[in-house]
């Protein structure tokens, strides 16, 4: 039965939703490091996800925290919740955030947002290291549109798509793509063939590829055009991004297949929205603030 795998920040827990958004389990909590991005690998039965680390400071009211410290980590579990492990170990970059896989070959592929850069590794951790470099430095580290977010793989056309958010409600996220093998040699942060998609977007979070053309991603800027689902053609052509869902308090995850996108809000809720039959619901409202989502036969 295909449930949808939510992040639960505030509790510091993982959930199984149902489709229906009937029941809610959890599947693993004590998840004290802020996780972010999940992706679950049917393969070998395994859960993974990132975790931002922990705050620098507590914040204060009305803001977000920050994670300039470098103890992001990645964790892993059984699809049951059991066998925690930590793959990349605490320290090992900066701030997790959407993590996705190419399972065939054995490698996850992350954004490390305050990193500024984009990584991968294989399943146990090991062979880290980065694919694209946006900046370095604590004084880049503090240009919020070097922060890469999100991130989808074509493992058909061995292409890679990220998200780079930009300051907050401030227009200037952008969305790029690149061959996910780095060749030979190649510097990561002085890449040739990286193609910038769009610009000037609100603030695009997460990023899901839909089908063997299109582009789906969560965007938390402003609204009329922020806090928003976008979907856009990003093969044979790079098409205009439109948006298909809006009303959001600060989208995050998107998952989906078919025509069903799945997509949850630092309001605590799951949407669903079926551009098939042309609805667009809350599915079940956690009432905390909720990140990565993933789908999987639990």
């Amino acid at each position: 039965m295909t449930e949808i795998v939510a992040l639960d920040l505030a509790a510091g827990a993982m959930h199984a939703v149902s489709l229906d958004g009937k029941n809610v389990r959890t599947i693993v909590d004590g998840l004290d490091r802020f996780p972010d991005g999940v992706v679950v690998d049917k393969l070998r039965g395994h859960i993974y996800w990132t975790n931002m680390g922990t705050p620098d400071a507590v914040p204060k009211p009305g803001t977000e925290p920050e994670f300039f410290s470098r103890n992001g980590s990645i964790e892993r579990v059984d699809l049951d919740g059991g066998n925690r492990t930590t793959i990349v170990e605490i320290g090992g970059f900066t701030t997790g955030k959407q993590i996705a896989a190419d399972f065939e070959s054995g490698r996850l592929y992350w954004c490390d947002r305050e990193g500024m850069q984009v990584l991968t590794c294989d399943l146990n951790g090991d062979d880290l290291h980065p694919v694209v470099v946006t900046g370095s430095g604590d004084a880049d580290a503090h240009v919020v549109r070097n922060w890469c977010v999100g991130i989808a793989l074509d493992l058909d056309r061995r292409l890679l798509y990220w998200t780079q958010k930009g300051a907050p409600k401030a227009g200037d996220g952008r969305i790029f793509r690149v061959p996910i093998d780095l060749p030979a040699g190649a510097d990561p942060a002085a890449r040739t063939d990286i193609e910038l998609l769009w610009s000037d977007l609100p603030e695009p979070i997460d990023i899901e590829l839909h089908g063997v053309g299109d582009l789906v991603w969560t965007d938390r800027g402003a609204a009329p055009r922020g806090n928003a689902l976008y979907e856009a053609q990003v093969q044979p052509e790079v098409g205009t991004p439109e948006i298909i869902s809006t009303g959001y308090h600060e989208a995050i995850g998107v998952a989906g297949f078919d025509s069903r996108f799945y997509v949850s809000d630092l309001g605590g809720t799951i949407r669903l929205v079926d551009v098939g039959t042309g609805t667009d619901t809350d599915l079940v409202r956690i009432g905390r603030p909720l990140t990565g989502l993933a789908l999987a036969d639990l």
